[in-house]
């Protein structure tokens, strides 16, 4: 036998457990078709002596990569990065590798270029993990995905005859507002993300959709719109305090300016929660520890990154199998309400 540190081959550890490579393969592989006693002496081989199947054989084998595309973009912040960290985890689980691709802004539309790259590295499927911003989804109707590889889009509205998962950013609107309405706030602001974004136009009409319904106010004069960033909800909330002085909460479109306001208001000597509730959305991890701590929207954007590899993988076998594939359906996940200090002035 060769030495441990020496590369096995297939056919060596064939050799050391007394079977033939298809027996080797098969066990490899999980077939249910070998004894137990010769899958046993088998792995106790490939053990021994730390044999490492070929991802390339199994690919020339198959004829597939074995490899996922993966189209991002602005992985400087939380959100993006997040998800990317749930397909990573997922595809090597399933034995996956990925091949990642960023655009260099959210609303890029030339995308042409990248899908070519994918396709003529031969990736079995694709994940398009870009939310959508302002018109960057219109090359869906210009390019034949269909008669390529399978592709899974992320953080967009359902389309018909495409999949599509995402995480329900109006759910999360209206658990943030319900909540402040059930605290007893009645004059509550909003400061929305950039209103190109596809998430925070949801957030905003589960705001104006929830106070509308228990007979409130929810006019131009009570929102302001920020860009994500902390710097825009400072300026966000130093508007919406001018426009709207009966203020008594604010649902942020998310925790980073959130923060601005909560700054704002102890600059200005108001009292929260008493004076003024906040909710964010995010559950980003300093949440917890701002001052006082946030309650926000929780998005678990990992689990988004784990189901879209699932999803596209489970189509990658309708695919290569031949078998009629269901017609693709969204699927949406739901958020959750982290209750904290910053929105609650009545005891349970």
């Amino acid at each position: 036998m060769p030495r441990r540190s020496s590369r096995l081959t297939i056919k060596q550890v064939a050799s050391a457990a007394g079977v033939s490579t298809q027996t080797v393969s098969r066990v490899i592989n999980a077939r249910p078709d070998v004894s137990l006693d010769t899958r046993k002496r088998v792995q106790s081989v490939i053990e021994e002596f730390g044999y490492q199947p070929s991802a390339l054989a199994r690919s020339l084998i198959r004829q597939r990569s074995y490899t996922l595309g993966v189209v991002t973009a602005g992985l400087k912040y939380i959100g993006p990065s997040r998800v990317l960290n749930g397909i990573a985890g997922a595809a090597e689980g399933m034995g996956y590798s990925l091949l990642l691709k960023e655009l260099p802004q959210f609303d890029s539309n030339d995308v042409y270029p990248i899908f070519q790259t994918l396709l003529s590295r031969h990736v079995d499927g694709v994940i398009w993990g870009v939310p959508e911003v302002g018109p960057n989804r219109d090359f869906i109707d210009r390019l034949n995905l269909d008669s390529e590889v399978p592709v899974v889009f992320l953080t967009m509205a359902p389309r018909e005859h495409l999949k599509a998962v995402s995480i329900d950013n109006y759910e999360g609107g209206r658990l943030a507002v319900a909540h402040l309405l059930e605290q007893g706030y009645r004059r509550i602001g909003h400061i929305a993300g950039p209103l190109d974004w596809w998430e925070a136009r949801q957030r905003m009409a589960a705001w104006q959709d929830t106070l509308r319904e228990a007979g409130l106010q929810a006019g131009a004069e009570n929102t302001v719109e920020g860009n994500w960033s902390s710097a825009s909800g400072a300026e966000a909330i130093e508007q919406l305090f001018r426009q709207y002085p009966a203020m008594d909460a604010v649902f942020v479109a998310n925790d980073q300016m959130a923060l601005s306001v909560m700054q704002a208001a102890c600059q200005k000597g108001i009292n929260i929660p008493q004076e003024l509730g906040v909710v964010g959305f995010d559950n980003i991890s300093e949440s917890a520890y701002f001052w006082p701590p946030l309650t926000t929207i929780e998005q678990d954007q990992h689990a988004l990154g784990k189901i879209a590899v699932e999803e596209v993988i489970r189509m990658i076998g309708f695919q290569w199998s031949g078998a009629v594939a269901p017609a693709p359906t969204p699927v949406t996940l739901s958020p959750t309400l982290i209750v904290r200090q910053s929105s609650v002035r009545r005891s349970p």
